[in-house]
Formats: C-alpha cells, sequence, structure tokens
C-alpha cells in the first residue's frame, strides 16, 4: 500500500519553474527575459492597466455628466400586485416574510404598478401618488412609518 510520502506526480506531469538571471547557461540569464532597457525591464517598472502612452485617457475624454447625492435615500420598492402575497396587515416585517424585501434596515416605498383586491392596511416609509389613490379606493388605509402624516 503507497503510503503518503510516496507520492509524487507522474512523469511528464509536471514542469520544472523558469529560473531566469541564473547566467548565460540557463537561457534566461543576463537580462532574465525583460529585453533591453526601458521601463518595464527595471524592477517595479510598468504602466498601469489604464495608462494610454500619454494620449488623453477614455476616463478623461468622455463628458461627465450629473451625480449622485451621498445622503439619497435608497428605497425598497414594492408594487401594488405583490402585495397579493402578504396575509393581513402589509408591513416591513410582513413584506420581509413573504420575501419581497431584502432588509429591514432600509426604508420601504410603495409604488402603484398593478391593482389591489380588498381592503389592506399598508403601513411603509413612503407611498407613490397613484398608489396612495388605489388603496384608498379599495377603501384600504395608509400609514406613513416615521411621521405623523397618516391617512385612515
Amino acid at each position: 500500500m503507497a503510503e503518503l510520502h510516496d507520492l509524487s506526480p507522474s512523469k511528464g506531469s509536471r514542469r520544472d519553474r523558469k529560473r531566469k538571471g541564473r547566467g548565460p547557461g540557463s537561457g534566461k540569464g543576463k537580462t532574465a527575459g525583460r529585453g533591453q532597457k526601458g521601463q518595464k525591464s527595471r524592477s517595479g517598472g510598468n504602466v498601469h492597466p489604464r495608462f494610454e502612452g500619454g494620449q488623453m485617457p477614455l476616463i478623461r475624454r468622455i463628458p461627465k455628466r450629473g451625480f449622485k447625492s451621498i445622503n439619497r435615500t435608497e428605497y425598497q420598492v414594492v408594487n401594488l400586485r405583490e402585495l397579493a402575497k402578504v396575509d393581513g396587515d402589509v408591513s416591513p416585517e410582513s413584506l420581509k416574510g413573504a420575501g419581497l424585501i431584502r432588509s429591514l434596515k432600509k426604508p420601504v416605498k410603495i409604488l402603484g404598478v398593478g391593482d389591489v383586491d380588498g381592503k389592506l392596511s399598508v403601513s411603509a416609509h413612503a407611498f407613490s401618488g397613484s398608489a396612495r389613490e388605489k388603496i384608498e379606493a379599495a377603501g384600504g388605509s395608509v400609514t406613513v412609518i416615521g411621521s405623523d402624516e397618516s391617512d385612515a
């Protein structure tokens, strides 16, 4: 029975690593395969991947438009048609339980895509105008979390 210390790769399956800069007999002596002179022949010398030889770089040639505010609120959006998957009252906790949102830490916004079937008591951090109208038209109530405003 072969032991672990007896194992070795089969003949010809592995190749010795190149030993660069080990004299003329190695075939990779003197300049060690880096050619003559120049930035890339030096130790630590190379250009970064975006360098375009001094030509105006692509990132600077393209016009820049707009910005993203660092104070923006990123809502998790849920459409009205998806509220049918939730049993009972709709809240961020019940939406999380139904797999419609990922986290309870980010605010939830209800959007008006689709229709509401039946009365729903919906509480979320924000509502689109059409979502609010459709919920109230179906006889439901809208509660905005984190504000004094609430419509019943």
